[in-house]
């Protein structure tokens, strides 16, 4: 279905920018260049990881790649997620319990470079993400992939921590076992590499993890009403 959008769009010479993700890069092991030498070497984790790597590979052998942008989003959060369930950020999943001044359960690590909670995510607040996505507009002549995150690694523990201080209370955070079936699929480090999107020209700076996590919580989780 991406495919056919992408080829139906180009041939009425409409701009097409692509959602494609940060589950692309699997296990980290190939790190996270968003070049395409990286690109083609790339074997997710999952299903939905796979079904990103197949749009980016597609377009790269149909020499479409130049002409549209594909973006790899990292971990994002921020308002007008909550009919996601399951798939939701981790803000949005820890709130109702960070409300109520509750302990907030982490995933334990089976890494041994990792503590529990301490996995180390590219967490990216959702406005900077359609930032980058109204520069990709108003640029058409810039193509190919790049991803979109903060570019720095931190903790879930540092995300927990910044909802609870957004409330101005102490963070209260423990640990729970791993589902089975995310074990052996479970990324534990993603930074996204934003040197392509710089040079191609997008140059505002990214959204800190403790001013994203406050603006998220106080401009809408704890509202009466939380979408934009």
């Amino acid at each position: 279905y991406s495919d056919l959008l992408c080829r139906r769009a180009m041939e009425r010479g409409v701009r097409f920018i692509n959602a494609s993700s940060a589950a692309t890069y699997g296990d980290g092991s190939m790190g996270f260049s968003d070049s395409i030498e990286t690109a083609v070497r790339l074997r997710p984790l999952n299903a939905y990881g796979w079904s990103k790597q197949l749009f980016d590979m597609w377009a790269h052998r149909e020499g479409r790649l130049s002409s549209i942008a594909s973006v790899k989003f990292f971990n994002v959060y921020g308002p007008n997620e909550y009919h996601k369930g399951g798939q939701k950020s981790v803000v949005a999943h820890i709130f109702p319990q960070v409300k109520v001044n509750e302990t907030v359960k982490l995933f334990k690590s089976y890494h041994p470079d990792y503590r529990d909670g301490w996995q180390l995510r590219d967490f990216v607040w959702v406005g900077d993400c359609v930032d980058v996505v109204l520069w990709l507009l108003d640029h058409p002549e810039v193509g190919g992939l790049f991803n979109v995150g903060s570019g720095e690694a931190r903790s879930f523990y540092d995300l927990a921590k910044a909802a609870f201080n957004a409330l101005g209370l102490q963070e209260k955070i423990g640990y729970r076992e791993m589902p089975e079936e995310l074990k052996g699929k479970y990324q534990y480090y993603t930074q996204a590499d934003l040197s392509r999107l710089r040079a191609a020209g997008y140059l505002a700076p990214m959204t800190s993890l403790e001013d994203g996590v406050r603006q998220y919580v106080q401009k809408y989780l704890d509202r009466e009403d939380s979408y934009v």
